[in-house]
C-alpha cells in the first residue's frame, strides 16, 4: 500500500443494475455528495429489472446525477483527482453506460481512471460510517445478485470463503415475494409483511452445501416454498402470506448467520461486517449483531442508503486502489461476470 495521501477527491460512478449514481468522496471515507436515481418504480411494472430499459434510463440520467453530485459537493470536475467507475459485475449494457461516461470525463480532464469491482464497493461501504474499521475482517455480502462470505485481508485483497451455488439471497427473496403475491422488489416487501407473521409457522429447510461449508444454496429453499404453496392450494388449505414470508425469511437468515459464525470461529476474527442490499434487512442485522455479541466480535454495517447500489461505496473502494497505484487505460471495458479479486 502506498503512503496515505490527504484530500484525494474522487468522482465515482455506479450503473451496474437499475440505479444511476454518482458521488464525490474525499480520502475514501468523507462523502461530500451521494446522488442516486432509482428505477424501481419503472421495473415494478414488469416484476423485475428489464436490462434494455435499465440501460436506456442510465443514458438519460447519468449526466444529471453527475452534475448534481458535483453541485451538492460544491465542486467541479477541475477539483477532482481521479474518476472511478463500476466495471463489473452487473448487466453489461448498464455497466457500459457508466464505463463510457467515466472514460470520457477522465480523458477530457486528463485524470486517472480507476475501475472498481461492484462487490468491493459494497464491502467498502462499511468504511464510510465506521471510520475506525480497517482490515482484516470478515464480510457477508448479501444482495440481489450476490451472496459472498469474504475474508478482507487488506484493502483490495480478498479471499472468498464461500458463495452461492445458485440463487443469491436477494434473488430468492424476489422470487418468493412474487409467488406469494407481494410483487417487486421482494426483499423490503417480505421483511415488512414478515413482522405480522410467525417465523416458526412453517418449517422450511435451511440449505447447507456438503462439500462447501461456507457456500450457500437458496434454490432448494425457494422450491420448498413453491411446493408448500402448491400443496396448500391442492388441499384447499388457507395460505397465510405473513407466515410464509416470515418462515422463509427465518430460514434464509438462519443459514447466513450459521455460516458467518462458523467462519468467525475458524478464522478467529474479531471484526465482522455485512454489506449489500439485503444487509438493510433489520431482522438479519439484529440476528447477526446478536451472534457477534455472543462471540465478543465487533459488528459493522452501513446504513440502508449505503446498502443499496450507490456511488459513494465505489469512491470509497477507489481511494484505496488509487493509493495502491492502480490505474486503468482507455481500453477499460464492462465485465458482467467479473470475479472478486480479478483485474
Amino acid at each position: 500500500m502506498a503512503d496515505k495521501k490527504n484530500d484525494v477527491k474522487i468522482l465515482a460512478i455506479e450503473s451496474s443494475c437499475d440505479e444511476t449514481a454518482a458521488a464525490v468522496v474525499i480520502d475514501g471515507r468523507d462523502v461530500r455528495s451521494n446522488v442516486i436515481s432509482s428505477q424501481i418504480a419503472l421495473h415494478t411494472l414488469y416484476g423485475g429489472v428489464v436490462p434494455e430499459i435499465a440501460s436506456r434510463k442510465h443514458i438519460e440520467k447519468i449526466n444529471q446525477v453527475i452534475t448534481q453530485a458535483l453541485s451538492d459537493a460544491g465542486m467541479t470536475l477541475d477539483d477532482m483527482d481521479a474518476i472511478a467507475v463500476t466495471y463489473g459485475p452487473g448487466l453489461v449494457g448498464a455497466l457500459l453506460v457508466g464505463v463510457a461516461e467515466a472514460k470520457a470525463i477522465a480523458y477530457a480532464k486528463k485524470l486517472p481512471l480507476i475501475g472498481v469491482h461492484h462487490i468491493e464497493g459494497h464491502i467498502s461501504a462499511n468504511y464510510i460510517e465506521n471510520k475506525e474499521l480497517e482490515p482484516p475482517f470478515l464480510c457477508l455480502v448479501v444482495s440481489g445478485g450476490h451472496t459472498h462470505l469474504v475474508k478482507v485481508q487488506d484493502y483490495g485483497v480478498y479471499e472468498i470463503l464461500g458463495k452461492t451455488r445458485d440463487d443469491a439471497a436477494g434473488e430468492a427473496f424476489d422470487k418468493v415475494a412474487r409467488a406469494i403475491g407481494l410483487g417487486y422488489p421482494g426483499g423490503p416487501k417480505i421483511e415488512k409483511v414478515s413482522h405480522e407473521g410467525d417465523p416458526f409457522a412453517i418449517h422450511f429447510p435451511q440449505p447447507k452445501v456438503a462439500d462447501g461449508p461456507y457456500d450457500f444454496s437458496f434454490s432448494g429453499l425457494k422450491s420448498a416454498v413453491l411446493n408448500y404453496l402448491n400443496g396448500a392450494q391442492m388441499k384447499g388449505e388457507p395460505i397465510v402470506q405473513a407466515d410464509v414470508a416470515a418462515s422463509f425469511q427465518h430460514a434464509v437468515i438462519e443459514v447466513l448467520v450459521h455460516n458467518a459464525v462458523r467462519a468467525i470461529d475458524e478464522y478467529g476474527m474479531d471484526k465482522f461486517a455485512i454489506a449489500g442490499g439485503v444487509a438493510s434487512n433489520q431482522t438479519l442485522r439484529c440476528a447477526m449483531e446478536e451472534a457477534c455479541k455472543k462471540k465478543g466480535v465487533a459488528f459493522y454495517h452501513p446504513s440502508p442508503i449505503l446498502c443499496t447500489d450507490n456511488a459513494a461505496m465505489i469512491g470509497a473502494a477507489a481511494y484505496y486502489e488509487y493509493l495502491a497505484g492502480k490505474r486503468d487505460g482507455w481500453d477499460l471495458n464492462a465485465v458482467p461476470n467479473l470475479k472478486l479479486g480479478e483485474r
